[in-house]
């Protein structure tokens, strides 16, 4: 019998107990002994449920001997540091789907954890049920990973789905997004991307091998796609999607959260609702796409019971998953990154357009126009739009290495 506690019994720490509970047998086949929850720590009362008696307020009780491993699903990445030091100090394993704590603070925990002899496993922190972290560090170790890309974050993917499908303009979708329970209350966090960048961070950091940070990553989010954003890409033969990508090249990283105008012959444009896709590109074994649920209760908690599992079948540390702190001169220059970008001006910005970027291909919509540049670098393409006139948006194409997809 392996004995564990849950911090936070919000919508995926109520999500393990439901998959502990309704396939125990199945765990225990797999882990070589049953896996039982002993104590639940949570600021609220659940008089209702089921083992009222496995609730405490007290954070202590999850130091019990009896408990081994203790899944950390409260979110942040303030108290919820606090604990998991603790915890890994205290010889008990942990694993999380908190992406934000592992975001900040992963190096200092794995080594945190390597020094007490447990693990700090934290699949569900990226693509919630979509196996992605252990792939990355084990399947494809034998690869120079050199590019992800990936839709890392469903409530933007739903509302963006919405938009290209029924023509709903973005305040409706997040609404309707929200009423479904795929938007939280405040949704500042998915729409302005800073979830598809703290996901990004953590598998960046790992196929790198050094912490990547957050606050270096440029991030922007869908708030500012309208429906003519949308009739332009569709008349360019394009999706919309968020996309968080990083590439690693000459020993140094490119990463950005923004989204990116996706052709349809590209699997993931076809990546649509509250899915995930996340593409990797290894020397070896060139382009390997990803595709599920990236959020969710059951899926999300799968990945978490799974990582228990791990543990349960491996408790002592390893180095399956680790990376350093930051180390210096690690971010390339974005200005040198090459892409091209979809711009969109008033018609009467048609003639410094010319002159700025050359014979483009012009698509017009009622007063405006829009064009797509030459793949070229961002500061080069920065000193040509500062020449035209009337500049509705600009949205970057989906490339690859510089190369157009």
């Amino acid at each position: 019998m392996v004995n564990i506690g849950i911090i936070g019994y919000g919508v995926v720490g109520s999500g393990v107990y439901e998959v502990i509970k309704t396939n125990t047998e199945s765990i225990a086949s797999k882990a070589g002994q049953e896996v039982r929850v002993l104590k639940i720590l949570d600021i609220r009362d659940f008089p209702e449920h089921e083992e009222p008696e496995l609730f405490t307020k007290e954070f202590d009780d999850l130091l019990d001997d009896r408990i081994s491993i203790v899944v950390e699903t409260m979110g942040g990445a303030g108290i919820a540091y606090e604990f998991t030091k603790k915890l890994l100090a205290a010889g008990k394993s942990v694993v999380t789907s908190n992406k934000e704590l592992v975001a900040t603070y992963g190096a200092q925990l794995m080594v945190l954890a390597k020094e007490n002899g447990v693990r700090y496993l934290f699949e569900a922190s990226v693509g919630g049920g979509i196996p992605i972290v252990h792939p990355l560090s084990q399947c494809l170790a034998a690869n120079a990973i050199s590019a992800i890309h990936g839709i890392l974050n469903g409530t933007t993917n739903y509302i963006l789905t919405k938009m290209f499908r029924e023509g709903v303009a973005y305040a409706d979708a997040l609404s309707e997004a929200q009423r479904f329970g795929y938007a939280e209350k405040d949704p500042t966090a998915d729409v302005d991307g800073h979830d598809t960048c703290r996901k990004i961070a953590i598998l960046t950091s790992l196929v790198y091998g050094s912490q990547i940070k957050c606050d270096k990553i440029p991030t922007e989010g869908i708030r500012n796609i309208t429906g003519d954003d949308v009739a332009f890409a569709d008349k360019l033969g394009c999706s919309i999607k968020l996309i968080g990508y990083s590439r690693v090249k000459n020993g140094a990283v490119t990463a950005r959260v923004c989204p990116m105008m996706i052709p349809r012959k590209n699997p993931l444009s076809t990546v649509e609702d509250v899915f995930n896709g996340i593409l990797v590109h290894g020397n070896a074994i060139g382009d390997v796409m990803f595709y599920g649920r990236g959020a969710g209760k059951l899926p999300t908690a799968s990945a978490v019971v799974a990582d228990v599992i791990e543990i349960i079948k491996a408790p002592v540390n390893s180095s399956t998953y680790f990376w350093k702190e930051e180390k210096e001169n690690t971010y390339a220059d974005l200005g040198d990154e090459e892409t091209a970008y979809c711009v969109r001006v008033h018609e009467s910005a048609l003639s410094s357009a010319i002159a700025a970027f050359g014979n483009v291909e012009i698509t017009s919509l009622r007063q405006e126009i829009g064009f797509v540049t030459p793949v070229m670098k961002e500061t080069d393409f920065n000193a040509r739009l500062s020449g035209v006139k009337s500049v509705i948006s600009k949205i970057k194409m989906y490339t690859e290495q510089g190369e157009q997809v």
